[in-house]
């Protein structure tokens, strides 16, 4: 990565202007985005893995979503879902 400035970093001293060919590393020579995308990656590793071991579809709730709809303890509103599916998919071809 590398910053470009117009003028002197510190307007006060005009001391440590950053150049076009300056490149901007942290301690250990990786860029500080290089940096930020490790420590993230680092602290969403456990997310991450909890995620992964979640079940794609949660089959008991789908169960009970469809003994609700069978016993008539929910209502299902065909009209409303297709202008809601329209909606979300209108301006897309």
């Amino acid at each position: 990565m590398r910053v470009t400035s117009n003028g002197p970093l510190n307007p006060v001293t005009g001391a440590g202007g950053v150049s076009a060919e300056t490149p901007v590393a942290g301690p250990q020579g990786a860029s500080p985005a290089m940096q930020a995308a490790a420590l993230e990656s680092d602290a969403l590793k456990p997310a991450q893995a909890a995620l992964a071991a979640m079940p794609e579809v949660d089959e008991v709730k789908v169960a009970a979503l469809r003994d609700a709809l069978a016993n008539g303890e929910i209502r299902f509103d065909a009209n409303r879902l297709a202008q809601l599916i329209q909606r979300f998919h209108g301006g897309r071809a």
